[in-house]
């Protein structure tokens, strides 16, 4: 079974009393940032994901409801998943691991001294460090990567039914049947 690299976005911050417990849940293949407490305050949470599964929304709802089934800290709202990415975000280095290449060949690719010039620019900057989407340095780089062809269509099926779950969720499908249909129908889209 395939590794599959995505992320989700959490409705908080998980806190420090339940990093153990995801841990034990996910044998340290989801990260995520963490506070001490709750202020009220924070920014939505966020989880880095690598999962071994049979397909990506396999994957993601599996890492989905390992999330949501911890329990809560001591006061702590439930925490629940508002979004999905299964298009990563990547930095140099993760960049120079994907595509086999050094660290200095990566950075010359994007300063435009090596290779054909217009290396994709980067999507955003964190902690000072700028992120580059991996559909498109797979594409600079012509690498086909048949895990993008899933991650567009995966990703907007599996929000749109984070959202209806949300909104109504007396009509929102199971996660299997969710899982089951993107299989389905998965050859036909991407």
């Amino acid at each position: 079974m395939p590794n599959y690299d995505f992320e989700l976005i959490l409705s908080r911050p998980l806190l420090e009393a339940e990093l153990d417990p995801l841990f034990q849940r996910t044998l340290g293949r989801v990260t995520v940032g963490f506070v001490r407490e709750l202020r009220g305050d924070e920014k939505p949470g966020q989880a880095g994901c690598r999962w071994q599964a049979s397909s990506l929304s396999a994957a993601i709802m599996e890492v989905i409801e390992h999330l949501e089934c911890l329990g809560p800290a001591e006061d702590a709202p439930e925490l629940r998943v508002l979004s999905v990415e299964a298009d990563p975000l990547l930095s140099m280095r993760d960049i120079a691991d994907r595509v086999g290449r050094t660290l200095e060949s990566v950075r010359l690719s994007i300063r435009g001294t090596r290779g054909p010039g217009n290396f994709p620019a980067s999507e955003t900057t964190s902690s000072g460090h700028r992120l580059w989407r991996w559909s498109k340095v797979a594409g600079w780089y012509g690498v086909v990567d048949p895990q993008l062809r899933e991650a567009g269509p995966t990703s907007q099926a599996i929000n749109g039914w984070l959202a209806l779950r949300d909104v109504v969720p007396q009509v929102a499908p199971a996660p299997e049947e969710v899982t089951s249909a993107l299989t389905a129908v998965l050859s036909h889209v991407a």
